[in-house]
């Protein structure tokens, strides 16, 4: 006799893209678009994988300090430990003197980015209170030239990655580009370069077995190609996540 019990897990999703800044000077392309294409993206696996999927999506004036703070703390309330969380972010990231990380949000002051930024700490925390597995995209290396003639430098986002792998034992870190390259958005592809390869590899092209299920291990191989074969070998992404963490699929490419 069966009880009818839905037991597949839930997915949380909060995606946060920031293109259109309180100060105009720093304005992005794509971050905020990235944003909501993938959150649809993870909308549509509702019924598919997981059971549901809830969405949270923080684009432009939404993605403030307070309200990105306020996400992160609704995915870790939310998040039970048979759930998966997934957590983009898109915009403007740098290391003030070199040394801590800082995602800058839509109401950042540049001349107090320690106290209006979300720092790396204030990240890992986040990440280390899922309690189930967490997915964290993080395409933050625009600011290039921006920080020229102050103490805040494109940030190392290799050493961002590993620090945030070390949260938990089941955090992967898909970063969009290797040590202090920047990422690269073009209009011809309405996208960053990484965001367009992630939802071309969760429209199927990830799916390496062809089995219509994709694993961490074959987004990480395919956004690897991908995006160093879309930007020339100029950006090239990277994953990091804890030893002992078995490969699992996470997406119904079908």
């Amino acid at each position: 006799m069966t009880t009818g019990l839905d037991t597949r897990p839930k997915l949380y999703v909060l995606s946060v893209g920031v293109s259109r800044y309180r100060d105009n000077t720093i304005n992005l392309g794509f971050a905020s678009k990235d944003a909501c294409d993938l959150a649809r993206v993870f909308a549509a696996q509702s019924g598919k994988l997981y059971r549901e999927v809830e969405v949270r999506v923080l684009s432009d004036a939404q993605a403030t300090r307070e309200g990105i703070l306020d996400g992160l703390d609704w995915i870790v309330r939310e998040t039970t430990a048979r759930d998966v969380a997934a957590v983009f972010m898109a915009g403007h990231g740098v290391s003030e003197g070199g040394k801590t990380y800082y995602f800058l949000p839509h109401d950042v002051d540049l001349g107090r980015i320690s106290r209006t930024g979300v720092s790396q700490e204030e990240i890992r925390r986040g990440l280390a209170n899922i309690p189930g597995k967490a997915l964290y995209f993080f395409d933050t290396c625009h600011s290039g030239g921006l920080m020229q003639g102050t103490r805040n430098l494109p940030p190392d986002v290799s050493r961002v990655a590993q620090d945030l792998v070390a949260a938990g034992p089941g955090v992967i870190v898909y970063t969009a580009a290797t040590g202090r390259q920047q990422s690269i958005e073009r209009d011809d592809w309405s996208n960053g370069a990484f965001t367009k390869a992630l939802l071309e590899g969760l429209a199927g092209a990830a799916d390496f077995e062809k089995d219509g299920a994709i694993t961490t291990a074959e987004l990480d191989l395919y956004l690897a190609q991908r995006v160093k074969a879309l930007t020339k070998g100029q950006q090239n992404p990277t994953t990091a996540k804890p030893k002992g963490l078995q490969d699992f699929p996470f997406f119904v490419a079908r």
